[in-house]
């Protein structure tokens, strides 16, 4: 194959390129098409008889689904909800449900425990018209203590977001670091922020100033979407200041194939499939969608996990930006330079009028090489 050029093109196009779109089909469409609650936190508001057998009649339809959490009353589930502890809550009693819901932490959670709830109420009156419990009409309301904006009401505006977030954090990253006129690091890394910024304003405006779907904390809002492109623009400019264009490619193939899908965003992460869930949570996308809401309807409740999950990936891509190359020892223009003065070196003349330029070739040479390690 070494001596077969078309033929490596041929097993490439043939082999790698279908296993590549075999694996980013599966990184997209398996999460998606395993979507269950797995240990969803839920408030349950008392401890009385309707209560616990409520309890019991969940864990043994939907083993491992939901992770119960009891509260004496209404007024401290809400505050549980609106802390980020639990999703929702669920307050029986014998005659009537109130379902508790927060559709800005997920409108899909907040479907599942309204039909959840209808559920509840179904099972009770058969119990009811079967004679083991006392007949009556059980009433469920739902209430929605953290409601998403009223022009997004299914949150698919937030949830769309991440994408093209991920996307444009990758090509600010591949641009600066490529960039001939960015010739210190510290330009890099000033154009970067500066460029994540004017792109997180950006974004502000359009889902909350087109289409109305991030109402609250303006402010905060915009430093998180600038902080969500930073975490993944220093590490796609970082991971190419370290490994060259297949940093580009790796950085590519993390943030998009991996954090996107499994990010949650356009669920929950306890929505996910176990273990996806966490990985998710720990790269950017998912970090980034976690304090987006957390930011943008619960006053930054729960958000230091997130907060510090993308303040640690901007931070090793701000280091590897500065000291990439030291750490790795390479130069990639040194390395030309030299190559090309050696091959100009030895094109020249050997006779004893020629050796005399012979020492100012080789100072050129290595000032070309000093000039190209500070331009990257």
């Amino acid at each position: 194959m070494s001596g077969h050029p078309a033929g490596r093109e041929a097993a490439v196009a043939v082999l790698v390129l279908p296993l590549v779109i075999t694996l980013v089909v599966l990184s997209f469409a398996w999460p998606a098409g395993r979507t269950a609650p797995r240990d969803v936190p839920v408030g349950i508001v008392g401890t009385g008889a309707a209560s616990q057998h409520a309890v019991e009649g969940l864990v043994h339809e939907k083993p491992g689904a939901f992770d119960f959490h009891l509260y004496p009353d209404q007024q401290a589930a809400r505050s549980a909800i609106e802390n980020r502890d639990v999703y929702g809550a669920l307050a029986i009693s014998a005659h009537d449900i109130t379902v508790l819901t927060a559709p800005a932490a997920s409108t899909s959670v907040a479907q599942l425990l309204g039909e959840v709830g209808q559920q509840l109420a179904e099972r009770a009156a058969q119990q009811g018209a079967a004679g083991t419990r006392p007949s009556a009409k059980i009433h469920v309301t739902a209430v929605d203590v953290v409601p998403v904006a009223a022009e997004d009401p299914r949150g698919v505006v937030f949830s769309s977001a991440v994408f093209p977030l991920t996307i444009c954090g990758i090509l600010i990253g591949a641009f600066v670091s490529t960039a001939r006129g960015l010739r210190r690091p510290w330009h890099r890394l000033l154009t970067l922020l500066v460029a994540c910024a004017v792109a997180g304003l950006g974004a502000y405006l359009v889902a909350q100033g087109f289409l109305g779907a991030l109402p609250h904390d303006h402010v905060a809002t915009w430093a998180i979407l600038s902080l969500v492109l930073i975490s993944i623009s220093t590490t796609a400019a970082g991971l190419v200041r370290l490994l060259g264009q297949a940093g580009l490619g790796l950085s590519a193939a993390l943030m998009v194939f991996v954090g996107n899908p499994f990010s949650g965003a356009g669920s929950a992460p306890e929505m996910l499939p176990k273990g996806v869930d966490y990985v998710g949570q720990w790269l950017p996308p998912g970090a980034g969608a976690g304090l987006l809401r957390d930011t943008a309807y619960f006053d930054g409740n729960g958000g230091s996990g997130h907060l510090a999950v993308l303040a640690l990936w901007s931070v090793c891509g701000f280091t590897a930006v500065m000291f990439g190359r030291r750490i790795t020892g390479r130069a990639p223009g040194a390395k030309t330079g030299a190559t090309a003065s050696g091959a100009s070196l030895s094109s020249l003349p050997t006779s004893g009028a020629a050796s005399p330029d012979r020492p100012h070739a080789h100072a050129h040479a290595h000032a070309h090489a000093r000039r190209s390690d500070d331009d990257y």
